[in-house]
């Protein structure tokens, strides 16, 4: 038997809120750190011969970089955010950080320390550890972009 998710107040509504402003705390706090002169270094040791971010730092140097990537992460926080009262926001927030963390987890395929050196794939080495956080990341993102789709869908079907 299917749960079906009720109206304001139930405990779906709390779990989706928990996990709402849990994500938009993240990217809020990753997302201003990217101002930060240790952390655009630190992000362009991965980031700068990486395939979606290496085009960037010829154009804009370093910091520019990190602050463009900040801006995508600070404006994915701000619809997740919006996107507890407007449907289409949660949807486009939900699905700017699916992306995020596609990205994020890609360098697992690229990430020198991804896997352990002399164990290789299972063995996560240091970065591979860093990166895991992201699969629930990346859940959490889907599963507010869900909930934005089936508010969407039923605010379009309430009003014809």
């Amino acid at each position: 038997m299917a749960t079906q998710i009720s109206g304001a107040g139930s405990r779906d509504d709390l779990g989706i809120s928990l996990v709402r402003w849990s994500i938009v705390l993240i990217f809020f706090w990753f997302g201003g750190m990217k101002f930060a002169a240790y952390e655009a270094e630190g992000v362009a040791g991965i980031a700068q011969n990486y395939w979606a971010f290496g085009w960037l730092y010829p154009l804009v140097g370093v910091a520019g970089a990190s602050a463009v990537i900040g801006v995508i992460e600070l404006t994915a926080g701000v619809m997740i955010a919006l996107g507890q009262r407007v449907a289409l926001a949660s949807l486009l927030g939900g699905l700017m950080g699916v992306a995020t963390f596609l990205i994020t987890l890609s360098f697992m395929l690229t990430a020198p320390t991804a896997w352990q050196e002399g164990y290789g794939f299972p063995a996560l080495g240091s970065s591979g550890q860093f990166l895991m956080k992201d699969v629930v990341l990346l859940a959490a993102c889907a599963m507010l972009a869900r909930d934005g789709w089936r508010r969407y869908q039923a605010g379009r079907v309430s009003h014809g």
